[in-house]
């Protein structure tokens, strides 16, 4: 082989590497759905995972259960509270509108959880009571406001402890949902406002993906 033949082969061996390449990462991107229509839907996905603290916490039946234990299906964290005025329950709302829209092949993927920013009100008893106003198979969670703020930080989504000396508080916090990956990791963020339309177009090709 001569050496101009060599370089030739060389340079198309380079060529079908970078075709190769480039071919692997557009079906890559295609199965992983539009960044941007996610991007639009206020779906914000991490460049990479997160890990979380595993903090124990009580549910709605008063049962134990640790944050390791949401592990199987692809979780939204929401950190409200059963007395909030406006967030809450317009929040829990959309999210039970929007859950009755996805696909039945999916919904078995998803999970949706209100962490409570307000642990000296909201007993295990109030919050089942409050959940089954939206949607009974919605998991609520309620701890020491400690606990509740480690988890809180852990997924940046802060809040601030209320004074509960005071009659008839208020607890200031986010409307923005933590994304919890079938691994137990954050994989992101969904944005307050919700855009319900938006998100039942893109959450499936979300859900699918492990």
């Amino acid at each position: 082989m001569t050496r101009v033949q060599k370089t030739v082969f060389i340079l198309v061996a380079l060529v079908a590497l970078v075709l190769g390449l480039t071919v692997n990462q557009v079906l890559s991107n295609r199965g992983q759905g539009d960044p941007t229509a996610m991007i639009d839907a206020g779906i914000i996905l991490l460049p990479t995972s997160r890990s979380i603290p595993d903090l124990k916490m009580t549910d709605q039946d008063g049962k134990t259960v640790s944050i390791d234990e949401l592990k199987g299906k692809w979780t939204m964290l929401f950190f409200g509270y059963t007395f909030c005025p406006d967030i809450c329950p317009t929040t829990l709302a959309q999210l039970r509108q929007i859950k009755s829209e996805l696909p039945k092949e999916v919904l078995g993927k998803l999970q949706i959880v209100l962490v409570s920013v307000d642990p000296n009100r909201d007993t295990p008893q109030q919050l089942k009571q409050y959940l089954g106003y939206f949607d009974p198979s919605f998991m609520g969670l309620t701890a020491p406001v400690d606990v509740i703020a480690k988890l809180a930080n852990a997924v940046s989504i802060p809040f601030i402890p209320a004074d509960t000396s005071k009659p008839n508080y208020t607890v200031d916090h986010s409307g923005n949902l933590a994304l919890l990956g079938p691994d137990g990791t954050q994989r992101g963020f969904i944005r307050s406002p919700l855009n319900d339309k938006k998100m039942v177009e893109q959450l499936p090709g979300l859900l699918v993906r492990e």
